[in-house]
């Protein structure tokens, strides 16, 4: 059987720092800030017990930048 699951998402935000905050309060999830030049980019650690994805907040680019899967 094929493996579909989602590897990677991206959330734009314009606070991206603050969105980690509520994030890592509400699902436990840790964040680590990418030591890259450019915009904010923030990976995602969702957890390692079991199947899941791991994913990134990034500072909005512009207002109709969709978030990623």
């Amino acid at each position: 059987m094929a493996n579909n699951r989602i590897v990677h998402f991206e959330i734009p935000a314009n606070q991206p720092e603050a969105l980690t905050k509520f994030y890592g309060d509400l699902f436990g999830w840790k964040f680590q800030k990418a030591p890259i030049p450019g915009p904010e980019y923030w990976l995602c650690e969702t957890g390692s017990d079991g199947p899941g994805i791991n994913g990134a907040v990034m500072q909005r680019q512009h207002a109709q930048q969709p978030w990623m899967k």
